[in-house]
């Protein structure tokens, strides 16, 4: 049964609030964050990659750097851009990408139920991408980039969220990417009730995004509860939680840098004992599970996979079917959160990117069929992980709208 609190959040003035919000810290290279805010003096990602402040041999990880974040977001407040609410409130949070609409109840979930396994995870996390969001959360004393959450449908969260949308939104605007994000706040007695008592009943909640964000906040809530804070704020992380039949998840494709030491026609000749291979006239975009986009010196053809394909909930999923049967065996990529030889492109990038980089710095390009959602509670409900980069959500929930203050 799963806690989900109101909270008192810290919030960009709606009317600047446009300005504010900034697509998570992650999705940015360290080049990329920083001619992004080269002329958006307001926008979030100067606090969450504060090295974007200073010159590039400057230690992104360093003490100062997160010391230059917490410099940075006080500042903001004393200007007044951000305020702090006086009541604990849900909010919902809708974004319309393409004329899909999805809405989220902006939350605060419990460390315990990550701890105990009531919020289930499917990715593994790196030691080094915790320690960055860990030291920065800690020194700020303040989670600034909320956790994607999914639960099952449920009737009532659905019929209140239709309620709340009926008024009018607090805080609107269209982002550089044309995603329409819209904010309500919800603070009347009895919904607060109804929204807690709905996750009491739900069973189980699930990571669809943020693993590294959660695995941080979880770690600071500990070392703080060590400590002995003041408060319980710090038991608790910054959430937005979205029913599963609203969410889409878009391809992670993959490119190789080389063929493992074979010859194209070598290659060709060892797929061929998993894969049907045809070439194909135009880019491929799978369209069905167990097939595969292949791409190599400027053409384009489909692979099929014709081996037995597993009950078992992982090694079922396209991404194991591909880099069990061909990424690892042929191609040599024995694991793929660490071999240089690979690198992962979101589906939002479209083909043209895996085009690109193939005939680039890369070699070889595969397009993917999309992770569904009922793979990925396939997977946490087995308690079992996913390789990484599986899944690719879209559209991305913007930090800054939202901060959980944990004193």
């Amino acid at each position: 049964m799963a806690g989900i609190y109101p909270f008192n959040a810290i919030r960009p003035r709606n009317e600047i609030a446009n300005q504010v919000a900034a697509l998570p810290y992650d999705v940015y290279s360290r080049k990329e964050a920083k001619e992004y805010v080269q002329g958006k003096p307001l926008s979030f990602l100067n606090i969450d990659r504060p090295e974007t402040a200073f010159d590039d041999s400057f230690d992104m990880y360093s003490e100062q750097a997160y010391k230059s974040a917490l410099s940075a977001f006080e500042e903001m407040k004393n200007r007044g851009i951000f305020f702090k609410e006086e009541k604990e409130c849900y909010y919902l949070y809708e974004l319309t990408m393409n004329g899909r609409v999805q809405t989220g109840i902006v939350a605060c979930a419990s460390i315990d139920d990550y701890i105990n396994g009531v919020i289930k995870k499917h990715e593994n996390t790196r030691e080094e991408k915790e320690i960055d969001r860990i030291n920065h959360v800690y020194t700020m004393k303040a989670q600034t980039g909320p956790i994607f959450l999914a639960y099952r449908k449920n009737d009532y969260l659905k019929k209140m969220i239709e309620t709340v949308k009926e008024d009018k939104a607090e805080c609107e605007f269209v982002s550089e990417d044309g995603i329409r994000h819209r904010v309500f706040k919800i603070d009347a007695t009895e919904r607060i009730a109804g929204i807690k008592d709905a996750f009491e009943n739900i069973e189980n909640i699930y990571i669809a995004d943020g693993h590294h964000r959660a695995a941080s906040a979880v770690k600071v809530g500990i070392r703080m509860r060590e400590e002995g804070c003041e408060g319980n704020e710090y038991e608790k992380f910054l959430s937005i939680l979205f029913s599963s039949d609203e969410l889409m998840i878009m391809p992670y494709n993959r490119v190789v840098k080389d063929l493992n030491g074979l010859s194209k026609e070598e290659f060709f000749d060892a797929i061929s004992e998993k894969f049907d291979c045809e070439e194909v006239e135009t880019s491929y975009m799978p369209v069905s599970k167990g097939t595969f986009g292949l791409y190599i010196e400027n053409k384009w053809y489909k692979l099929t996979y014709n081996g037995k394909v597993e009950t078992n909930p992982v090694k079922s999923l396209d991404v194991s079917i591909l880099q069990d049967n061909l990424l690892e065996p042929i191609l040599g990529i024995k694991d793929p959160r660490t071999d240089k030889r690979i690198d992962f492109i979101g589906g939002i990038r479209g083909l043209a990117e895996l085009e690109r980089r193939a005939g680039t710095d890369m070699k070889i390009a595969f397009s993917m069929y999309p992770t569904s959602l009922d793979e990925l509670f396939d997977v946490s409900d087995a308690n079992m992980l996913m390789p990484p980069k599986s899944t690719w959500f879209e559209p991305k929930l913007r930090s800054g709208l939202f901060i959980h203050s944990l004193e």
